[in-house]
């Protein structure tokens, strides 16, 4: 076994290593606005999952560029709401151009071809194409700090409304159909992941 100790390693190093050995990860890809502005921030953030069910919350972590809140998290913290799309093959490829740094005046929604819906519950739009959506609204906010510094900012999201496209969903199950959704992961460095075999396991009582 190689062995690295993990204070004595870069951020790069940790960011590399993290990354890598915590996969796949599944992708948020989240719409926000800018209430000042009305411009819809989307960007895709691959360090979110489920918290809870008894309320439905999940979470994304979104890393400060050169110690500056990023646009999604200045979005969630000035109005609390958001869109959250998951990403399948069909659109891989737009997700991806929207991971482009651009300032807060510009939208990434200009960088791709896509259609936006109202939604119900939040004022943000919602883009129709990826077959998974979910309203968010925020539930907590847990600013994660070095001393006084702040490293990460973590957004607990309660979701409100739910999407299903009829081609991934068992209406009279309930049940999100996997093998027709075929989800999209991330892994380390410009990797992504696709849907392989799946088995199933019962769990023992």
């Amino acid at each position: 076994m190689f062995h690295y100790q993990a204070d004595q390693l870069t951020q790069k190093q940790n960011y590399k290593f993290l990354t890598g050995t915590v996969a796949p990860r599944p992708i948020a890809w989240i719409t926000t606005k800018n209430s000042e502005t009305d411009v819809i921030n989307a960007a895709p953030f691959s360090y979110f999952t489920v918290l809870a069910s008894k309320r439905p919350l999940v979470s994304i972590s979104v890393n400060r560029r050169n110690g500056e809140l990023k646009d999604t998290a200045a979005n969630l913290l000035q109005n609390g709401e958001g869109v959250i799309h998951l990403v399948t093959p069909d659109v891989l490829a737009q997700m991806n151009e929207t991971a482009a740094t651009l300032s807060s005046e510009e939208s990434e929604l200009s960088l791709i071809d896509t259609q936006l819906t109202d939604s119900r519950t939040v004022s943000v739009p919602a883009m129709i194409e990826p077959k998974i959506r979910m309203e968010v609204k925020l539930y907590q906010y847990v600013p994660i700090k070095e001393q006084e510094t702040v490293l990460t900012d973590l957004f607990v999201l309660e979701v409100t409304d739910y999407y299903f496209n009829e081609s991934i969903f068992n209406k009279e199950k309930e049940y999100i159909l996997s093998e027709e959704l075929l989800p999209i992961t991330r892994l380390a460095g410009n990797n992504y992941g696709h849907l392989g075999s799946v088995e199933e396991i019962i769990r023992p009582k």
